[in-house]
C-alpha cells in the first residue's frame, strides 16, 4: 500500500514537473505582448482545458496596476483559443466580474455557470502578476468536471510565467526608448568637411529595440584644406555599445586634431582605449582626404575596404592592409595612398550594409562591387541609390555610411 502511495505520488510529481518544462517551453518566444498572450492561451487549452482566452490591460500613463487591485478597468482583449462554440457563450456571461474577483483575491478561482442551451461550464480566472504589478487575467473554461489542484496550481505557473515575459518586454521597450534617445544624441551630424568636399552621411538604425548598436562616422576639418574621413563600428549592440562608440569618437576626434597621419591616428586611439578597463573593442577607416594633390590616405582597423564609383557608374573596391580592431592594444597599422579623380566618388560603410547571415565577406562585397549606379548623380543622390539597391532598410544590423567626392574649385 505503501509503494502504491508513493509511485502514485511519484508520478504525479513528474507529471506537474512535465507540465512546467512545457510550459517554459511554450510560453515566451517573443518579445510580443499578444504573441505571449496567445501561447499562454494555447498552452491552457493544450494541457487543461477546451477554450482559453487571455485578456492584457493597457498602459495607463506607465502608471502600474497593483496587485490585488484593478485600476480602471482597462482590459483589451489579447488571445482566445479552443472551441469557438464556449468561447461564443462566453461572450454572453459577466466575464468581467470573473477577472476583477480573480484580481481581488489575488490567486486562481473557479466558476460554474450554465449557458443558455449549453451544457455546464467550469471557469478557472488566473491573474497575470509580476512585480507588484498584473499585467492581465486569463480564463480557461471547460466542461462538466471541475478543476483539480494540480491543474490550477499548472494555470497560475503558467500565468506567471506569461506575466514575467511580458515584464521583460516592457523593459525591453523602455530600454530601447532609452538607447534610441540616447544614440540620436550622441549620433550628431559629423563636423563640416572642407568645402572642397562634396560629402553625405546616412545612418539607419536596424529597429527601435535595444538592438541599437556601435556604428558611426565622422569628419575632421584639417589644415591646408584636407578633411579626415571617419567610419567606425563598436562590437555589440545597446547602450554600452553606444556609450563606448561615443568614447572612441571623442578620441579619435581629439588625437585627429593633432594632424598625424591615418596610421599614427589609430595607433594612439587604440593605445588609449586599451587602456580604459571594460572598453569593446571597434573596427575603424581612416580615409585622408587631400584636395590639392588629389589624393586619398587611408588606413584600417579591422575594418571592411572602402569603394570608389568612378564616373561611368561602376564600382572597385580599395585593396588595403588592415591591423587589428581598437581597444585591444596590439595596434601597428599601415597607411596607402590612392589617387581620386574629380569625378571619383568614395564610399565608406559599416558591415550592416553588406553583410547577410551565412554568407562570405567576400560574397558580400563582390555584390557591392559590382553595382552599376546611374552616372552624374550628386553624392547624397548616388549614397540612396547604393543604400537602396543593396536593401538597407532591410538590413540585420545597423548601417553607417558616408560617400565623399572633391569639389572643382572654381
Amino acid at each position: 500500500m505503501e509503494g502504491d502511495l508513493a509511485s502514485g505520488s511519484g508520478r504525479a510529481a513528474a507529471d506537474r514537473f512535465g507540465r512546467a518544462e512545457r510550459a517554459v517551453a511554450a510560453i515566451g518566444t517573443t518579445l510580443g505582448a499578444r504573441r505571449t498572450a496567445a501561447e499562454l492561451a494555447a498552452f491552457l487549452v493544450e494541457e487543461l482545458c477546451d477554450c482559453a482566452t487571455v485578456d492584457l490591460f493597457r498602459p495607463q500613463d506607465g502608471a502600474a496596476v497593483q496587485a490585488g487591485r484593478h485600476a480602471g478597468g482597462s482590459l483589451h482583449s489579447a488571445a482566445t483559443a479552443g472551441r469557438r462554440e464556449l468561447l461564443d457563450a462566453l461572450e454572453k456571461i459577466p466575464r468581467a466580474d470573473v477577472s476583477v474577483r480573480a484580481l481581488d483575491e489575488g490567486h486562481p478561482i473557479t466558476a460554474s455557470f450554465t449557458p443558455q442551451d449549453g451544457a455546464d461550464l467550469v471557469a478557472l480566472s488566473v491573474p497575470l502578476p509580476a512585480w507588484g504589478r498584473v499585467y492581465g487575467v486569463a480564463l480557461a473554461l471547460r466542461t462538466g468536471r471541475p478543476f483539480e489542484d494540480d491543474e490550477t496550481a499548472a494555470a497560475h505557473f503558467a500565468a506567471r510565467l506569461a506575466a514575467v515575459h511580458l515584464r521583460h518586454a516592457d523593459e525591453h521597450r523602455e530600454v530601447g526608448a532609452r538607447v534610441w534617445d540616447l544614440q540620436r544624441v550622441l549620433l550628431t551630424d559629423p563636423g563640416r568637411p572642407h568645402p572642397n568636399v562634396d560629402l553625405a552621411t546616412r545612418y539607419l538604425p536596424v529597429g527601435r529595440g535595444t538592438l541599437v548598436g556601435g556604428d558611426w562616422c565622422e569628419t575632421v576639418r584639417l589644415h591646408f584644406g584636407r578633411t579626415l574621413l571617419v567610419i567606425g563600428d563598436v562590437m555589440g549592440h545597446g547602450l554600452d555599445a553606444a556609450v563606448d562608440m561615443n568614447a572612441y569618437r571623442s578620441m579619435l576626434r581629439y588625437v585627429a586634431s593633432t594632424d598625424l597621419p591615418p596610421h599614427r591616428i589609430l595607433r594612439r586611439v587604440d593605445a588609449a582605449m586599451s587602456e580604459e578597463s571594460g572598453r569593446r573593442p571597434a573596427t575603424c577607416l581612416l580615409a585622408l582626404v587631400d584636395p590639392a594633390r588629389a589624393t586619398v590616405a587611408f588606413a584600417s582597423a579591422g575594418h571592411l575596404p572602402p569603394v570608389v564609383f568612378h564616373r561611368d557608374g561602376s564600382a572597385g573596391l580599395v585593396p588595403l592592409p588592415v591591423g587589428p580592431p581598437l581597444g585591444t592594444g596590439l595596434g601597428t597599422y599601415e597607411v596607402s595612398a590612392l589617387p581620386l579623380a574629380p569625378d571619383d566618388t568614395l564610399m565608406m560603410f559599416t558591415d550592416g550594409l553588406v553583410e547577410r547571415r551565412g554568407e562570405d565577406i567576400d560574397t558580400s562585397l563582390a555584390r557591392l562591387s559590382a553595382l552599376r549606379v546611374r552616372p552624374g548623380l550628386e553624392v547624397s543622390a548616388l549614397l540612396d541609390e547604393i543604400l537602396d539597391r543593396l536593401g538597407a532598410e532591410q538590413a540585420g544590423d545597423d548601417v553607417a555610411a558616408l560617400a565623399a567626392r572633391l569639389r572643382p574649385r572654381p
